[in-house]
């Protein structure tokens, strides 16, 4: 067969590759624009930002009303890494759905929320977006803590780097929880201790292996790890090996799904192995009845959403 239209693996409605290389993208294409002089919807102000050059590693900053040059010069503010789901394959921080839910959580807190754009499957592979987000988070640090004409303005002036949570949904979640294990395991860089103020996971993309798997394979995890890490790595199955999630470097976790979550076997399963392995810490858990997978981005504004969001923010606001 012409290697150009032959599959080598197929998403439908998310994502086709052929063996040529040449891979189709069909949800996260549409993008907006930041919004520097402020939403007039909620007054957040936002732009698009290099984090790292080394690797070219960008991120979506917002930023609430009331933070601007006419606002309390030394008022810092907690920031939120957040890291956007898509089965590590699709969307970016400018995604519409990505852009609104930094923004109302930036508001809501208010908090500096800083919406990392990882490099992507397949042409960065697991664990290439985890190096994204390491890179992230230190630049993050590094801008909150600097001065002078290089500093990063918003960062340096409303960011307070010891208030950090890292956050994300689904895949998001998923970088978000190996991003702190890395942290505790590595000791902090840079002066930066081994732990964040917190870390927030909606609706992870987690996987079990046994009875409570909802399925014995996931074609998805094989493709964008490249086969490398199986259901029984740590990457995506913290319960299998507990000597390192108890190495989590955070002391405080927010677990939410859904009932009809794709992975919800996997959520559950993290909130109650999570003590049982010996991280001492404070756990909260949320469960919403009667909703699916990342509701919460498609029902804004529904009951249940709201519900979810004010679970989240509420988490944020007491780093």
């Amino acid at each position: 067969m012409d290697p150009a239209s032959e599959l080598e693996f197929d998403m439908p409605g998310f994502l086709r590759m052929y063996k040529n290389g040449r891979v189709e993208r069909f949800q996260g294409n549409e993008t907006v624009p930041p919004s520097p002089a402020g939403d007039p919807a909620n007054g957040v102000a936002s732009k698009d930002v290099v984090l790292d050059p080394a690797t070219g590693i960008s991120a979506r900053l917002f930023l609430p009303s009331g933070s601007g040059a006419d606002a309390d010069p030394g008022k810092k503010l907690p920031v939120v890494v957040f890291f956007h789901g898509g089965a590590f394959l699709v969307h970016s921080a400018a995604s519409p759905l990505y852009h609104i839910y930094a923004a109302s959580l930036a508001a809501a807190v208010p908090a500096v929320v800083v919406s990392v754009s990882y490099r992507l499957a397949p042409e960065s592979r697991i664990p290439g977006p985890y190096e994204d987000a390491f890179a992230a988070l230190r630049a993050v640090v590094a801008a909150c803590r600097a001065d002078g004409a290089e500093a990063e303005p918003w960062l340096a002036a409303h960011g307070d780097a010891s208030r950090i949570v890292l956050a994300g949904d689904s895949a998001g979640a998923n970088i978000a929880h190996n991003l702190s294990i890395r942290l505790g395991k590595e000791g902090g860089f840079d002066g930066y201790g081994d732990t964040v103020s917190g870390v927030a996971l909606l609706h992870p993309f987690f996987r079990v292996k046994g009875p409570l798997g909802a399925e014995p394979r996931d074609p998805t995890w094989e493709f964008v790890c490249d086969g490398k890490f199986g259901l029984d790595h740590p990457y995506v199955n913290p319960m299998a090996s507990p000597e390192v999630w108890r190495q989590l470097g955070s002391r405080r976790v927010l677990v939410i799904t859904a009932d009809q979550c794709w992975f919800v076997d996997g959520a559950r399963a993290y909130a109650e192995g999570i003590k049982k392995c010996g991280w001492e810490g404070e756990l909260e858990f949320y469960e919403t009845k009667g909703e699916g997978h990342v509701f919460f981005l498609f029902k804004r504004g529904s009951d249940n959403a709201v519900k979810e969001f004010t679970v989240v923010s509420d988490f944020v606001r007491r780093s």
